[in-house]
């Protein structure tokens, strides 16, 4: 067992997460989530339709994971899963960059959802496909889904290579925590 595997189990043994991974079509949502996933599956992947969920348990967390589609046709789907997540994935391909404005209108419209306005669940955001020359780094995907405008959760947005399995895990630790923050907070208080 690794360090971080270790480190991660140590502090949130017992720790039941259940995450939504949304972003457009051809993202690397489902990339990412096999990368997240202890026992990494092939990476040849095809595009999620409707959505799958996959239950999976990463160093002492079981992780309920919701890949929701991409494609344009399902994206309607995404806030029919709002009401159950205590986390959000929103994966945005740094490389395609004449479809910022898409993502950003997507993820204002998940954010603009009133059953999600009323819990501030924690958003991570991955700038995936950073190994492709030319993508536009973590602090254009910020300004570009005006990220510094959330202020009702915390979020936290981390560069990454799906493919490779680079930054995946920082990401999803941090999710973890910020999570349990937020499941803390939800506990009445005697």
């Amino acid at each position: 067992m690794g360090f971080f595997s270790r480190l991660f189990g140590r502090f949130f043994e017992g720790t039941k997460v259940k995450i939504l991974m949304v972003g457009l079509d051809n993202s690397g949502k489902t990339t990412i989530l096999n990368m997240m996933k202890p026992k990494k599956v092939s990476l040849s992947t095809a595009p999620t339709v409707g959505y799958s969920e996959e239950v999976f348990t990463k160093g002492g967390v079981q992780i309920a994971a919701v890949d929701m589609s991409g494609q344009g046709k399902y994206r309607n789907l995404w806030e029919s899963q709002v009401d159950e997540c205590e986390g959000i994935v929103f994966v945005i391909d740094a490389t395609d960059k004449l479809r910022f404005a898409v993502a950003k209108d997507e993820l204002d419209t998940l954010l603009d959802n009133h059953r999600l306005r009323e819990r501030p669940v924690p958003i991570l955001v991955f700038a995936n496909k950073m190994d492709v020359p030319g993508a536009a780094q973590p602090l254009e995907c910020m300004k570009a889904l005006t990220l510094e405008t959330i202020r009702d959760r915390p979020w936290n947005i981390f560069p990454s290579d799906a493919l490779h399995n680079v930054g995946i895990e920082p990401g999803l630790k941090w999710l973890v925590d910020a999570v349990k923050r937020y499941k803390a907070e939800l506990k009445p208080t005697n």
